[in-house]
């Protein structure tokens, strides 16, 4: 995509991603999703939001806290998404009345993520909502603040605004005076888990732990690449239910897999600060990546976990 918010065309190449990070430390991973941006090779940018996520929202309210626009003393619920690229999902989220943090480490995306937000925002449209592929005018009245920050998704201390040489500051809040290191109401999580080598779920799993506010908080996982075989080397890594299960229940714990890129069977699930499943359901619809390629049956199954206590 361009500064002016035109997605460039690009050639995907087989092999491409798992060669970018192949043997490369995780400190390194950073600084190479955020080449590729510069690049503008960018094959997991699905070009709008998640009608999965906004479909979970619309029909199955009674999974997350009713009242988004006057929660507590006044405050909108906050919603957070880690990786997010061009932010699709994050506009989303606004759109339906969260004040939204949208977070890569990638500064180039985060740029790419401002045009698109000054676009749709000359336009008066958000795709993706329940009203249709399209909404207009109400949606720009009642949405939540959007703050874009650059960062290490583990280290809120590294999170900053985008330089306002590239940013107009009406599109920036500061983490002090929103509370954007959390902890959050809602997390949505697409094709960053499986952007990460295996060794770090326990960590992903942990800090998720930590990000997601207490007792109504809800991490909503669209689980993605479950089509691919566990012997498959990454990114995308491939995963499973019981994957997202593993992890959650027990976040920061190394959870042992076989030669086969299989979970082993655990014991000791849900440990105090862990995360229950409250729901796995096949949604209606999502991204083309996340259906059969001959079919078109769905493949993706979208998930919602809350604290265990």
């Amino acid at each position: 995509m361009t500064e002016g918010g035109q997605q460039q065309q690009f050639v995907e190449e087989p092999g491409k991603l798992t060669k970018t990070f192949q043997g490369k430390d995780l400190s390194e991973h950073g600084p190479g999703w955020d080449e590729l941006w510069k690049e503008s090779y960018t094959p997991w940018d699905r070009g709008g939001p998640s009608l999965a996520l906004s479909d979970l929202l619309s029909d199955h309210p009674e999974l997350f806290p009713r009242d988004v626009a006057n929660v507590g003393a006044g405050r909108r619920l906050r919603a957070f998404v880690p990786g997010c690229g061009r932010g699709h999902d994050v506009l989303l989220l606004s759109a339906l009345g969260y004040d939204t943090v949208g977070l890569d480490f990638s500064g180039a995306a985060i740029r790419e993520a401002v045009a698109l937000q000054l676009k749709k925002a000359d336009t008066g449209v958000v795709t993706g909502t329940n009203r249709g592929e399209e909404g207009t005018g109400n949606e720009k009245e009642r949405g939540g603040e959007v703050t874009w920050l650059v960062g290490d998704f583990f280290d809120s201390a590294t999170w900053k605004a985008p330089s306002s040489d590239s940013t107009p500051t009406t599109t920036i809040t500061t983490s002090e005076s929103t509370g954007a290191d959390g902890p959050f109401d809602l997390i949505f999580d697409y094709t960053f888990f499986c952007a990460l080598p295996r060794e770090a779920r326990p960590r992903w799993a942990a800090r998720m732990s930590t990000l997601l506010t207490p007792g109504s908080g809800r991490l909503v996982c669209l689980e993605w690449p479950l089509h691919k075989p566990a012997t498959e080397p990454g990114p995308p890594w491939p995963v499973t239910q019981l994957v997202y299960t593993a992890h959650l229940a027990n976040p920061g714990r190394n959870i042992p897999y076989d030669d086969d890129g299989k979970i082993r069977l655990i014991s000791g699930h849900e440990g105090k600060e862990g995360l229950k499943r409250l729901a796995r359901i096949k949604p209606k619809r999502t991204h083309k990546a996340g259906t059969n390629q001959e079919t078109g049956e769905v493949i993706d199954y979208i998930s919602v976990w809350a604290h265990s206590e």
